[in-house]
């Protein structure tokens, strides 16, 4: 694989609006909506993003029959210090599962829930 294996995240969600507040107030950013976000009962919210750096964008969705919360698969966002993104999961309705902790050479991490269940992670090299 010659580029970067991420190209776009969804994270499923059962309440839309509990779930953007979760996010935008863990992260400190403003998700939007997509084009046509609710055609055949698909609502999508997309996180920011610039197409010129690294990484990859996604979205938060809600899809009449897809139930949120699976433990399959782990988003990690990246920030200059998880404890920050940390210290807003648990007044912003999730739960830490994990403290921020080391992971050696790679930084750290936090390992959190959010309103939907879902598992998600924070990265950061401090």
């Amino acid at each position: 694989m010659v580029k970067n294996p991420i190209g776009w995240f969804e994270i499923y969600v059962d309440d839309m609006e509990r779930a953007k507040s979760f996010y935008q107030s863990v992260l400190k950013v403003e998700l939007s909506p997509l084009t046509n976000p609710e055609e055949g009962g698909l609502s999508m919210l997309a996180f920011p993003s610039d197409m010129e750096n690294y990484g990859a964008s996604g979205a938060i969705v809600k899809v009449e029959g897809v139930k949120s919360g699976g433990m399959s698969t782990i988003v990690y966002f990246q920030c200059d210090d998880c404890a920050d993104e940390e210290s807003r999961v648990e007044s912003s309705g999730g739960t830490i599962e994990r403290s921020k902790m080391s992971i050696g050479e790679y930084g750290f991490i936090t390992l959190a829930r959010d309103t939907e269940g879902n598992m998600i992670g924070f990265h950061s090299l401090k």
